[in-house]
């Protein structure tokens, strides 16, 4: 729907009587919060729990001077006269204002001359912003202007063709509404940028507290322009602490503002993986910060460390990557990392499928069909060729795709998907000349993983032909892509695709994010070492250290429950492997493993109950599950078990609720959903030799329950608990030795 910023929204009692309802309800409820929300909580009930009614909406001041995007968790307000900015950026469940002075809503680099897109100048003093300022800020000419804005809802950022695995409520594109301000240049100042257009969009979501933020670049223009660069977001956020000196070695937190984009890439962790566009930097404007050599890190400019380095043709438009941008409630440990998973579960639902797998280290056809027929028989949903199996993606001869299309037939008529290996970074390729040069020596070497093939290299460009046409031809629905690109940049020109340096982490970035999108269309499930989740990637690893997996069993049972414990925080269940090595990984003989699968039955048991029991999935690497009909009655029991838990199983472990294994006593794991009728699950394991009876304090805040909880056991038999004013149950529990108990609460 086009409407024109000069056009007054019509002053709507409904609309009115919407505001006066949200203002009562911020303010009448702070005596009574629960203990698990933050002192500043100040809305009537939480959003964590209790998600509808959060709506999205786009309006406009009463005076026409305002666009307010807002949900009643957070608000924008952009001031359209003279020229479009942010004004506002608000907490509604906390009350407080993030921002603390107006800047561009962009910036942009063309044909060598920077413009700033839209933004107020003349604010007297940048630690703050007064509302009586609002009016006497001006525009700088050199400034595009805005022109329009435009409202919608959401749009897929591109296809998910979905699978059998994932949750129930998952929403593609997420619900919400979408804005675009549309700016151009003056035109008595024009110049280079005659004809461009740079429109500025944005998406707030249901239900959370959530913006995305990109750019686009229209050349309506009759010449060819070079974007240089771009920052898509600016914004001079309130800082968390404003010290008055810095020392080396301590460092200063960031504002409390959780920043990501889809330009990531380099790391298992989202903090690692957004160096490549996240920056906050000093802002030179805020002259009355504590900070003496105003060095304060509270500024956010959200841009591409090099580049793009992009042509835009006349008629082209150029799409920047996307920024989303969650703002927390509390500075507890435990809500962030609820919000940000919530957040995962929302911008990349396809996070959520988690198939089991069996990881097959052979491509032998009589052992593959052997383990499709196994993992029919237990359950197990899919098959992969892992490293070391012999299967060649690369390999373009009709027997070798023959053979593996009978293979995914057959595994598909059993109700099972197929899919594979291949191995991308870390692999030197012969010439040199494929390979990544490397800027700082002007020679191959030295990336990340050692070597790193060049993605836009004739090589790179042929190893993705090859890559889709074996899917295309097999079939295969699970892909596993080791040594991912990890950003490093390439020093070599490679026509026609990169000019050289300053564009060759964009290219190769949209080279294997466009892979990755398209395997989404298709179906596939992607596990990737690497932080590629809005782009697509089902999977990365949950975090181990891979020799572990040779260490004695019963260390690999307490490593296990320890690297999920921590790996959960910002990963949902569903978002990180772990391992299993039924056959032996990086050594340890014997000890260190399961095959023969049946002698060493109690504990591939605790295996399956780590993992599954927290919702999470490992790598079970060999060439069977089960070795005797004890092995596979065990296995099938336990795939029953998790699969009739299955949607609590993968829902958030609460931590505060969970206590990390430590090999000296009982561990467990503690699920919350307050969607679900199983809205809790205990899952408690004991490390000893020894039956231990223990009595634990569990708390049920995020579970919604109230009162009392119904809870039952292996047994079966239902029992009612009271729950207390701090939302807490006390339960005892007896468990065997080496064992495991569960019980779910309803």
């Amino acid at each position: 729907m086009m409407l024109n910023y000069q056009k007054k929204w019509m002053s709507s009692i409904m609309s009115r009587c919407r505001r006066i309802v949200f203002s009562l309800a911020v303010m009448c409820f702070v005596h009574s919060l629960p203990a698990q929300r933050s002192a500043g909580y100040i809305l009537d009930r939480d959003w964590l729990i209790q998600s509808g009614g959060f709506r999205a909406q786009v309006s406009v001041s009463d005076d026409g001077k305002e666009l307010v995007l807002e949900n009643g968790l957070v608000r924008r307000v952009f001031r359209l006269e003279p020229n479009a900015a942010t004004v506002a950026l608000d907490n509604l469940m906390t009350g407080t204002s993030l921002l603390r002075a107006v800047k561009p809503e962009a910036s942009v680099r063309i044909n060598g001359e920077s413009y700033s897109i839209g933004g107020l100048s003349g604010q007297p003093n940048h630690a703050y912003l007064a509302q009586e300022w609002l009016d006497i800020l001006s525009s700088d000419s050199g400034s595009f202007q805005f022109v329009d804005y435009h409202t919608g809802v959401p749009v897929e950022r591109f296809p998910w063709k979905r699978n059998r695995y994932h949750a129930p409520d998952a929403q593609w594109p997420p619900a919400g509404v979408s804005l675009r301000l549309d700016f151009k240049p003056n035109d008595s100042d024009s110049g280079e940028v005659e004809g461009v257009k740079v429109s500025v969009h944005y998406e707030l979501y249901d239900g959370i507290p959530a913006f995305s933020k990109w750019l686009t670049v229209e050349n309506a223009g009759n010449r060819e322009i070079n974007l240089d660069s771009f920052t898509s977001e600016i914004l001079a956020i309130v800082p968390y602490e404003d010290p008055v000196e810095f020392r080396e070695g301590v460092p200063i937190a960031p504002p409390e503002l959780h920043v990501e984009t889809d330009y990531a890439f380099g790391g298992f962790s989202v903090k690692n993986s957004i160096r490549h566009s996240v920056h906050w930097i000093p802002d030179p404007e805020w002259n009355t910060q504590v900070n003496y050599l105003k060095k304060n890190p509270c500024l956010l400019e959200i841009k591409p460390t090099l580049g793009p380095d992009q042509s835009v043709s006349p008629g082209e438009i150029f799409t920047s990557f996307r920024t989303f941008e969650l703002v927390y409630d509390s500075t507890e440990r435990e809500r962030k990392g609820l919000a940000l998973r919530k957040l995962y579960r929302t911008i990349a639902p396809w996070v959520t499928e988690n198939p089991l797998i069996l990881h097959v280290v052979s491509s032998n056809p009589e052992v593959v069909r052997h383990a499709i027929d196994q993992a029919e028989e237990c359950g197990f949903e899919m098959v992969s060729l892992s490293f070391g199996s012999g299967l060649n993606m690369e390999n373009e001869n009709s027997d070798n795709y023959e053979k593996f299309r009978i293979l995914n037939d057959y595994a598909a008529a059993k109700g099972i998907h197929l899919g594979g290996y291949s191995l991308l970074s870390s692999r030197r390729i012969k010439p040199d000349s494929d390979n990544i040069v490397n800027p700082e020596t002007g020679k191959p070497g030295g990336q990340t993983h050692g070597f790193c093939p060049a993605l836009a290299s004739e090589w790179g460009q042929d190893y993705f032909r090859k890559l889709k046409l074996f899917f295309s031809q097999t079939g295969f629905r699970q892909f596993t892509h080791d040594g991912s690109y990890p950003g490093d940049f390439d020093a070599a020109a490679r026509l026609p695709l990169q000019k050289g340096l300053n564009d060759s982490q964009w290219v190769q970035w949209k080279i294997i994010t466009e892979f990755y999108q398209w395997l989404r269309a298709q179906g596939v499930y992607i596990r990737v070492p690497d932080y590629y989740f809005l782009s697509g990637a089902n999977e990365s690893g949950m975090g181990y250290r891979e020799v572990n997996w040779s260490l004695p069993r019963l260390q690999q049972q307490i490593h296990t429950r320890q690297n999920i414990y921590d790996g959960t925080w910002q990963k949902t269940p569903s978002m990180g492997w772990m391992f299993v090595p039924l056959t032996q990984y990086h050594g340890g003989g014997a000890a260190a493993t399961i095959e023969p699968l049946d002698q060493h039955l109690e504990h591939y048991e605790i295996m399956m109950a780590s993992n599954w029991g927290a919702g999470v999935q490992a790598v079970y690497r060999g060439h069977r599950l089960f070795d005797t009909d004890r092995t596979r009655n065990r296995v099938k029991e336990w795939v029953d078990w998790y699969r009739t838990y299955r949607g609590i199983l993968e829902s958030d472990i609460i931590h505060s609720a969970s206590r990390r294994a430590d090999g000296r006593g009982v561990d467990w794991f503690f699920h919350a959903n307050p969607k679900l009728k199983d809205k809790g699950m205990l899952v408690a394991y004991n490390a000893t030799t020894e039956e231990l009876e223990k009595d634990l304090k569990i708390n049920l805040y995020y579970t919604g329950l109230k009162e009392t909880a119904n809870f039952s056991g292996r047994d079966g038999k239902i029992s009612r608990l009271k729950i207390d004013p701090q939302g807490r149950i006390q339960l005892r529990i007896l468990i065997p030795p080496k064992g495991v108990e569960w019980f779910v609460f309803r």
